[in-house]
């Protein structure tokens, strides 16, 4: 349990290690906020543009989910990631191609695997690997620079910014450690420093009539929309099968509801609100026995919190095989290999490891309060490993498969397998003057000019509450997963703020987008492109002595296709 412990606040920065100091004199020419995938390419590119950098994260892991589980990368279209982000991905392949690499499995066994589509031999990247594979890569790229991250360090988020004349001047760390520069970047997935620095912001879902969307805000009835690019499936997967009683004594409203279940109903549809699509862990399994940890049952389990997950396979009425929609498996997991017999295992169907609903203070929450939401993010998931594996009111042939599976010894050691990067999948989004739409994910808006970046990922939005149905049964709400037919540009003016605002900072991550949007371009190696651009435009404000609002774009694009990055897809 200590070392469980000592997992939660490593991954919120509580469990400080020594971390390396700088002169409080050096004025950097960027610092960057978040060690994020984003942050990492952009340190990357500011070295190579001669620029003096400080890459600060908050917390002991560097990386983000690059290196933090999501070894499956969500792709979209190979052919719009270039740059960094690309070269991480060659990197990767050159990494797997050292046979001391391939400690617990044959590499053509990996390669030759039935299904096996992100990952091809023959090509030049790599798009699927271990944490430890992605930690080595980043930690060479970095090192070429002579880039070390600084490790451990938090934000004052209520007195840390030090702004004068539109500019930020400094931020200050909870320690007392203060960094001065004449860029900053916001690269961490939650926003703090945009919003310290006042910013304009955003989280939660737009009402459809906001931005003219069609796939925002409420999403509860099940439909298939037609658009530009494809279908649009609304509320139809990860949900529950019909019947599913919501209530602690079946059919008795007094009793109360379930956990993790709304009061009232989901809202009108198409509306906004404050939610937050689902939060989990990605988890590293293996089914190898010399390497295999067997799921725990938590010391504090709580067998009401998977109430319904027994009622849910209970309610079939035909094969488990069949119970979901699409032909589905029989474990709600999406369990995609990774190289040396390992997993980058994500949530599936209505009952799995989104822990619905519980992320909603997360955005605005103080650093106490996160801490809280992981942890029980973590014994939520934790019991639910150990419920599917072992629980008898699961089904036999469903333990039968989930527990040959367990955490990995030799990934994310110090937390006994489990990963301390929470996934979270939006947070704040700034807003500037430009905002990504559905629009232009369905490339239905007026050519671009000013692209940094392309972003080819289906609209996703995982589900965001549950909640009881008119006829008295539980629902997911909020799940959309819509196709994008071609790659599409996200414009320069998204990721720096609007005219009026902050003149020197830049913003990889929390995109000014709307939530639809972002549910596209929150993608990893979107964040390395978009890390790399930002760092670009940074350097070069810096050399004109303008805004980065004011930023010449001929000479940006001018840069980043020197960095190989890919602006166009015809």
């Amino acid at each position: 349990m200590r070392i469980q412990f000592i997992l939660i606040l490593a991954s919120l920065g509580l469990f400080f290690q020594p971390f390396t100091s700088y002169s409080q004199e050096e004025t950097y020419d960027l610092v960057i906020y978040g060690g994020t995938s984003a942050g990492v390419a952009a340190a990357i590119e500011a070295s190579r543009q001669g620029k003096s950098v400080v890459l600060i994260e908050p917390s002991q892991h560097v990386g983000g989910l690059t290196t933090g589980g999501l070894g499956a990368t969500d792709i979209g279209n190979k052919q719009a990631i270039g740059g960094i982000s690309r070269e991480f991905y060659i990197n990767i392949k050159k990494y797997y191609d050292n046979p001391d690499h391939w400690k617990w499995q044959d590499r053509s066994d990996y390669f030759n695997r039935p299904g096996q589509s992100r990952s091809v031999e023959g090509e030049e990247a790599m798009w699927t690997f271990e944490p430890s594979a992605a930690k080595k890569v980043y930690a060479d790229m970095l090192g070429a620079e002579g880039i070390t991250p600084i490790t451990g360090q938090r934000l004052n988020r209520e007195s840390g910014t030090e702004v004068e004349n539109n500019k930020l001047v400094a931020i200050t760390m909870e320690s007392g450690e203060r960094y001065s520069g004449k860029m900053f970047m916001d690269a961490t997935y939650e926003g703090d420093l945009i919003a310290a620095a006042g910013v304009s912001y955003t989280y939660g879902r737009e009402g459809n009539d906001e931005y003219g969307e069609t796939l925002n805000g409420v999403q509860a009835n099940y439909y298939n929309v037609t658009l530009k690019g494809g279908v649009s499936r609304n509320a139809v997967h990860h949900n529950f099968i019909p019947g599913v009683d919501p209530y602690v004594e079946k059919g008795n409203p007094e009793s109360g509801l379930l956990p993790f279940i709304i009061e009232g109903g989901p809202g009108i549809d198409g509306s906004g609100d404050k939610g937050i699509q689902a939060y989990c862990f990605r988890m590293t399994l293996t089914d190898h026995p010399d390497n295999r940890i067997p799921f725990e049952k938590p010391k504090d389990y709580n067998e009401l919190e998977y109430e319904l997950l027994f009622r849910n396979y209970e309610a079939r009425t035909g094969e488990i095989s069949e119970m979901y929609h699409y032909g589905d498996p029989l474990v709600p997991w999406i369990n995609t290999p990774m190289p040396n017999r390992k997993t980058d295992t994500n949530n599936q169907k209505g009952f799995s490891t989104d822990f619905i609903g519980q992320n909603f203070d997360f955005p605005e929450g103080s650093y106490a309060e996160r801490e809280a939401i992981t942890q029980r993010h973590y014994e939520y998931q934790k019991g639910l490993m150990w419920t599917l594996a072992y629980h008898p009111r699961i089904p036999k042939e469903v333990r039968d498969v989930v527990s040959q599976w367990g955490m990995t010894k030799d990934e994310f050691e110090e937390g006994e397998g489990w990963t301390p990067q929470l996934y979270v999948r939006e947070a704040r989004r700034m807003i500037s003057d430009y905002v990504v739409t559905q629009r232009d994910c369905e490339r239905m808006v007026d050519p671009v000019e000013d692209i940094v970046g392309l972003a080819a990922y289906g609209m996703d939005s995982h589900m965001v509450q549950r909640y009881v149905d008119h006829n008295g049964y539980v629902q997911n709400e909020g799940n959309v997963e819509a196709h994008v037919r071609d790659p599409y540009p996200i414009p320069y003016r998204s990721i720096v703020p609007k005219r009026g605002e902050l003149e020197n900072m830049l913003v990889p991550v929390c995109v000014s987008s709307t939530h639809i949007a972002f549910g596209s371009i929150r993608m990893e190696p979107v964040f390395m492109v978009l890390g790399q651009s930002a760092a670009a435009a940074a350097s070069l404000a810096i050399d004109k002595g303008v805004a980065v609002q004011d930023v010449p774009y001929q000479e940006l694009r001018t840069l980043l296709e020197k960095g190989n990055q890919i602006l166009d897809h015809k």
